[in-house]
């Protein structure tokens, strides 16, 4: 079968669960034998791979601005795939799938997927003009795909809701990894169990200024560690660095990869995640992969992650993040949950998994669409006999 994916920034995977979610589908189609084709920005990917790991990639320039480097790259790799023969094309997230419509009307023989990963309209970084485009999005998506596939439970049954849709509930998922010894992370001072972690994009609805502000409330000789860059969010980034000062306990690394970040993920303390919106988190996924205990805001989807395998703060409450790090600083049975946390999610949320169910989902969905093309296309035939 013939695959695309349209929506994602690019792979391999540097930033954004997005990517990764789409990077690890994409390789395991491949291993089952489907050709799979992946869009790709060259602000993200470089412009000359034309390949990686089996799956085709194809790059196309956007405008690389804030507002409109997701939707100007959608445009441009919808004329491609209009012209491919692709027996499925899958959109990624409610912005690029605002134009599902524009594909239908380029190609309307190939099936759409649309996979609902988070409602982005909540994130701090767009203005009010945005929000309601994103919004527009969200409804465009689930009206015009064949299929909706959403990542958490929370997102399926708000869109069921919503609009009157059956999504198909599909998550994130994780490759469960092996441990390393601290020996790269040395050059911040960190070592075994001498820091708490955070691992995310810097852009203001993750919550790291929570994070810091309730840290430095703290007695304690644990460090801090942030690891991940910003994205079209230069300010906050600023933000951030001005809040943390001249404490030199708390670090940031900047986004890392590879064995790095499975050191800094290896050797955590805690992983910390005060974000005040979600999708289903990879990187939570990750730290719960590690054995980690986690600490998490009390949204839907952080809960519906954890359940009771991890700790909650209140979302948004500095004070209430401060008193729970405090707390489970002195926890002596903490590693307990970390145990918990890493069988919780070897179980329930699987690449391999994931993507078998994907495969079986575009089979399924392309053998009925091709039956209910036949069907109208002999209502069309007797009509025409008729009248």
């Amino acid at each position: 079968m013939k695959i695309a994916f349209i929506g994602q920034k690019g792979i391999p995977a540097i930033m954004g669960g997005v990517e990764r979610h789409v990077e690890e589908v994409a390789i395991r189609l491949v291993e089952q034998g489907h050709d799979v084709t992946v869009y790709t920005r060259p602000n993200y990917t470089d412009e000359k791979l034309s390949e990686y790991k089996g799956v085709k990639l194809v790059s196309f320039h956007s405008v690389p601005t804030k507002h409109l480097d997701a939707i100007s790259h959608t445009f441009a790799s919808i004329f491609h795939a209009a012209i491919k023969r692709y027996d499925i094309v899958h959109f990624h997230s409610i912005g690029p799938s605002s134009l599902i419509w524009f594909f239908k009307l380029l190609n309307p023989s190939t099936p759409v997927v649309a996979t609902f990963h988070s409602r982005d309209y909540f994130h701090k970084k767009w203005g009010v003009f945005a929000r309601t485009y994103l919004r527009l999005s969200e409804f465009l998506l689930c009206k015009s795909a064949e299929v909706v596939v959403a990542v958490s439970k929370g997102i399926s049954e708000y869109a069921s809701k919503k609009y009157f849709i059956s999504p198909i509930y599909i998550p994130n998922g994780i490759t469960m990894p092996e441990v390393k010894e601290a020996n790269e992370i040395k050059k911040w001072g960190l070592e075994k169990g001498n820091y708490i972690l955070a691992v995310t994009r810097l852009i203001r609805h993750k919550g790291i200024h929570y994070l810091i502000d309730a840290y430095k409330r703290l007695n304690t000789e644990k460090k801090l560690v942030i690891v991940g860059e910003g994205f079209h969010s230069d300010d906050y980034v600023k933000e951030l660095h001005d809040k943390a000062g001249a404490n030199s306990n708390i670090i940031f690394t900047g986004a890392q990869h590879g064995d790095i970040l499975t050191e800094l993920f290896s050797n955590a303390y805690l992983f910390a995640q005060p974000s005040e919106a979600e999708g289903l988190s990879i990187a939570l996924l990750e730290g719960m992969s590690y054995g980690l205990p986690v600490l998490v805001s009390d949204i839907v989807e952080n809960k519906e992650v954890i359940e009771n395998t991890g700790f909650k703060f209140t979302s948004k409450s500095v004070s209430d993040l401060e008193m729970k790090l405090k707390n489970l600083l002195d926890m002596d049975e903490i590693q307990q949950y970390g145990k918990m946390a890493r069988n919780r999610v070897d179980k329930l949320y699987n690449w391999d998994t994931i993507a078998s169910d994907l495969g079986h989902l575009y089979e399924k969905t392309v053998l009925k669409y091709a039956k209910e093309k036949r069907f109208f296309k002999r209502i069309r035939k007797a009509r025409s006999i008729l009248f």
